[in-house]
């Protein structure tokens, strides 16, 4: 197997029963266990913490679309150069658009995508707090009610956005490699 993080990474003989559950559930529902669940496995009770904040904020039914999700976490980590996210979501936007292209082009620069007026301002608002989240303010809001979001939508993003820098971060920190599936996914 191939290095997937520069840390240690348990395996199933020493992982603990929950990681394990965790992991036969991604390799039934995925056919691969993401290599995230691997690497982020060593610190088994905080992992399980960040796969219940996560799966809560991302894969669920909620105010904003999956793909509106996955959207906003292709353009989060493109901006923070996060190649695990990035690819894996990328994958994920491809899954829930059928477009690649789109999912590509998202990856690289948001801005030449063809995107919805709301599609657009939410990237926009991604961008912003992605890169420059002391410069955030009330006015910022505008434009996302502008293009047709709720309250309850702009928390969810904003919820999103924050939980793709953070995982961009720590992935990028710790040199979380994508798995080959993710490249072939959706294409």
């Amino acid at each position: 197997m191939n290095r997937i993080s520069w840390l240690a990474v348990p395996d199933e003989a020493t992982a603990p029963e929950g990681v394990q559950k965790l992991w036969a559930k991604a390799q039934g529902n995925l056919g691969f266990v993401p290599n995230v669940f691997r690497a982020q496995a060593l610190n088994p009770d905080t992992f399980l913490a960040w796969w219940h904040d996560f799966n809560t904020l991302v894969n669920r039914d909620g105010h904003l679309t999956n793909a509106d999700r996955e959207l906003l976490a292709v353009v989060v980590s493109g901006l923070n150069r996060c190649v695990y996210c990035a690819v894996s979501h990328g994958a994920a936007l491809r899954d829930y658009t059928g477009d690649a292209a789109l999912a590509d082009t998202v990856a690289v620069n948001w801005r030449h995508a063809p995107l919805t007026p709301q599609q657009a301002a939410l990237c926009a608002y991604a961008e912003k707090l992605t890169l420059t989240p002391a410069h955030m303010t009330e006015d910022d809001l505008r434009d996302l009610r502008a293009a047709g979001l709720i309250d309850h939508a702009i928390l969810e993003a904003t919820q999103v956005i924050g939980m793709f820098n953070m995982t961009n971060r720590v992935s990028s920190a710790l040199g979380f490699t994508p798995n080959a599936e993710y490249h072939r996914q959706g294409r």
